[in-house]
Order: structure tokens, then sequence, then C-alpha cells
């Protein structure tokens, strides 16, 4: 029988290396998906794009290229994780027993779900694979949540739940710019949590541990 998948977890680039891998091992036997963000191997594009300017195709799939190293990389160091490729592969490596780690290029060209843009990251691409599964999203990153500007600049206030439609109005946060919008289409909840505690990830997808004693955002869709 296969093991559904309860929740797809994106874990951000900016927890590489050694928060991603540990949170990665503590996923074990949780029913998770595990997508990886790009990391500073996209912050690097970005960067060079911001010098001399690419096409946003190239600069798209480039990025997308970037999830696919860390996922490799992150899926060397874990025993309990395998690699998929697609929605298949996910599906017969949950079953096997062992937590799928997505390498989502392959998939997303066949796909071709988003335009090319920089609004884009592996946090819309979570969402789109979290509503394809029926699963749940944790967008899991480096600080507690979302806040009403930069956490560390002045005047900055954590908010511990939000709906999408508000969010759209925000310049910036902790996630991509295009997420608020699928969640508002897809009618999907998501969690913003910080992975530098990976207790506090497993406290949010395991109903038996009931602790909430930690700071995270829940954003509404619907």
């Amino acid at each position: 029988m296969i093991n559904i998948i309860k929740q797809v977890v994106k874990i951000g680039g900016s927890l590489f290396p050694n928060y991603a891998i540990e949170l990665a091992k503590q996923l074990k036997n949780t029913n998770s998906l595990i997508i990886l963000g790009g990391g500073e191997f996209a912050n690097l594009i970005r960067r060079y794009d911001s010098e001399i300017t690419f096409s946003q195709e190239i600069n798209h799939w480039t990025a997308i290229d970037c999830m696919d190293i860390i996922a490799k990389l992150v899926n060397d160091k874990v025993d309990s994780t395998k690699l998929a490729y697609s929605i298949e592969d996910v599906n017969k490596i949950s079953d096997e027993g062992f937590t799928p780690i997505f390498v989502v290029s392959k998939f997303l060209r066949d796909e071709d779900p988003f335009e090319c843009s920089w609004d884009v990251t592996s946090d819309s691409i979570a969402a789109y694979i979290s509503h394809l599964l029926n699963a749940n999203l944790l967008i899991v990153t480096n600080v507690n949540g979302i806040y009403t500007q930069e956490p560390k600049e002045e005047g900055s206030t954590f908010i511990s739940k939000i709906d999408a439609k508000t969010l759209l109005t925000f310049q910036e946060s902790s996630i991509d710019v295009m997420l608020p919008s699928l969640l508002l289409e897809f009618g999907s909840d998501c969690y913003v949590v910080n992975g530098k505690f990976p207790e506090r990830v497993l406290s949010i997808i395991d109903d038996s541990i009931n602790d909430y004693n930690f700071d995270y955002t829940h954003i509404i869709g619907d």
C-alpha cells in the first residue's frame, strides 16, 4: 500500500548545508516530500543577471537547476532519503519507507506550469506540487515566519497568522512573490517555520506532539 504524502516540506536554500541536512534526517518516517531551494547557487545567478542581464527563460531554468544541485547534495548525506524525478517516483520511494527528495527540473519542464520570472521560486514550485498531491505545505526557512518588514529592521513585527490576500500587498517577505496568489488559486493554507529548529517542523506536522510554544506563521489561502 502506498504511503500517502501528507506534507510537502520546502527547505529553503538559506538552510544549506548543515541545517538542511539535519532536517532531512529528522523527516524520516513522517510521510513528507522534501523540496530544496536553490540557495546561494541561485543567488549567484540573480546577482550576475543584475550585472549583465540574461534572458528570463535562462534565469528561470538555471535557478531550477540549482534546486536540483542542492537536492542531490543533501541526499548524498542522508541515508533515509532517495531522489525522486516524478510523482510516480515520489510515491514509490515513500512506499519503500524512504523520504523522497524531489529533483524538480524535468518534471517542471514537462508540466511547464509557470511563466519564467524571478517571482517564481522554490516556494511557488512547492505549492504547485503540494496541490497536485493534495498535501499540506510547509515553507521552512531561516527565520521564524512572516514579519511586517525585514526582521532585523527597527519596528519589524512578527505575524503569527495572515491571509494570502493581505500578503499580496507586501513588498517583500520570507516567501516568494507568487506564493500568495497560488494559495488563493488553490484554496490552500501553508505554514512558514524556522528550520534551524527541526523540532518545530516536526511539531507542526505531527498531531501527537502538540507543542506550539514557538513562533511560526499560518498563511490562510481561502
